[in-house]
């Protein structure tokens, strides 16, 4: 069975062509993860709307705390550090991660660079190892195979790879890295762009982009599909 965790940044409750202004973001990702269930309705989804509930920033305390040995924390460390936890759990758990993030100033909004803040820790997602150095870091979600489908909702044009643009996109590059950064190297990008155009332009922006989700859930599927039986292949061969 695949687990998903689905994230949903949007300032915007509601759902773009259900809601009024609501959010295309949203609108992608929840179309990721109906058109999942519908093919495979045995998997698991975990959902946390950043949006509507930011998580914590990070404070002096917080740093204290994850950078203190976990055998040496002391009570209110473990109290401070209880809902990085919870989100690295969540994250831990998941096969495939589903980002719905709105574009806000050239990057993300600060509710998901603060979930972001969180789930990077010393210990739990990255390992620090100073035998290493220059390069001390050991990303520890490099584990077993994951993927993350980031899916991006933008008012202007031109802001993706290649695009005219594109200098000034600090959203996507910036996901990347932080992904790449503790071992979740199977990344997958979706974008709407075109919201301050509407119209024509914003029509077949988000008709090209729903065609890109759909195609996405079917190939990541047999992606998954075929490495589970390629696991209980090799499991047979080394029972007989």
């Amino acid at each position: 069975m695949t687990h998903l965790l689905h994230l949903d940044a949007s300032a915007r409750p509601g759902l773009a062509g259900r809601d009024e202004h609501g959010s295309h973001s949203r609108h992608l990702s929840h179309r990721f993860v109906s058109q999942w269930r519908a093919h495979r309705a045995q998997d698991s989804v975990t959902y946390r709307d950043i949006g509507q509930n930011p998580p914590s920033f990070i404070s002096h305390d917080w740093i204290a705390s994850s950078f203190t040995p976990e055998d040496r924390r002391e009570a209110w460390m473990k109290e401070t550090l209880a809902e990085s936890d919870r989100l690295v759990d969540e994250l831990i758990a998941a096969d495939v991660l589903i980002i719905g993030t709105p574009f806000y100033n050239f990057g993300m909004p600060a509710a998901l660079k603060a979930w972001v803040d969180l789930i990077v820790r010393p210990g739990r997602t990255i390992e620090i190892d100073e035998t290493k150095l220059p390069e001390p870091y050991v990303p520890l979600l490099a584990d077993r195979p994951r993927h993350a489908v980031i899916l991006t909702a933008r008012g202007g044009i031109g802001y993706g790879p290649g695009g005219e643009m594109a200098q000034m996109n600090h959203l996507e590059p910036n996901l990347v890295t932080a992904l790449n950064f503790i071992g979740i190297t199977r990344i997958h990008q979706i974008a709407i762009e075109g919201q301050e155009t509407g119209g024509e332009v914003l029509a077949a922006s988000v008709a090209e982009a729903l065609g890109q989700v759909d195609a996405l859930v079917a190939e990541l599927q047999a992606k998954l599909e075929t490495a589970r039986l390629s696991v209980a292949e090799e499991r047979q061969a080394e029972a007989s």
